[in-house]
């Protein structure tokens, strides 16, 4: 989902600092929001555990050039439920900082490009679960259709923003839209791949429903809301 340098350039990257902006401002409303239930040591924990998983994802685990940008694995919805909205948007965010400035510095000139195409979606998410479980249900107790629901969002977004910011920067051109529906369509395999996976961490989350993993996970993991 990387953006390159260049394909948004000049006056138009003040767009990117402005939703790059929206979306530290929101991230910061769900860290308020999770500090009245939780406490500064659990979220920080959880936070390094969601940069971590993130740097994984985008440097470790195989990723693929196509059309006007890169497909990777990240898996949005696995963080959110195993570790919550604030954990996982922060994580998400130092995950790519720290991914940028060691092992692709060229890419950092895009940075709240791609921060925005990351987060939006992550923020999608997280209003979709609070509408579609059940606030008895705990997460590790959701079926793939749940599941895949979300993937199905986060996956979507992350590509309509990709979709976008190529459109608003590089025009409508056959070339360019040939890209862009090249990296959609190969971006249909990770909606495929990451309700399953978000599966099987939740059968394992499971498994230690009764452990003590207290600041590790975030409680709706094994409680009801």
């Amino acid at each position: 989902m990387h953006i390159e340098p260049g394909v948004v350039d000049g006056a138009k990257m003040a767009f990117a600092y402005a939703t790059a902006a929206g979306a530290a401002g929101y991230t910061a409303k769900l860290v308020r929001d999770e500090l009245r239930s939780s406490n500064v040591v659990s979220l920080a924990t959880r936070t390094v555990l969601a940069a971590v998983g993130t740097f994984v994802f985008f440097e470790i685990m195989p990723h693929f050039a196509v059309g006007v940008s890169e497909v990777h694995f990240i898996l949005g919805t696995t963080l959110l439920l195993l570790l919550g909205a604030a954990p996982a948007a922060l994580g998400l965010a130092l995950g790519l900082l720290v991914q940028g400035m060691f092992f692709a510095p060229t890419d950092m000139p895009m940075y709240f490009v791609n921060v925005t195409t990351l987060l939006v979606p992550l923020f999608a998410i997280t209003e979709l679960a609070r509408r579609i479980i059940p606030r008895q249900t705990a997460y590790v107790d959701l079926g793939y259709g749940e599941v895949l629901k979300l993937s199905a969002l986060y996956q979507g977004g992350v590509v309509a923003w990709v979709a976008f910011w190529a459109i608003y920067g590089q025009g409508i051109g056959a070339e360019n839209l040939s890209s862009v529906l090249s990296f959609g369509a190969a971006y249909m395999l990770v909606v495929i791949v990451e309700p399953v996976a978000d599966l099987a961490v939740l059968a394992v989350a499971k498994a230690l429903r009764n452990k003590n993993t207290s600041g590790i996970f975030t409680d709706r993991l094994f409680n009801a809301a």
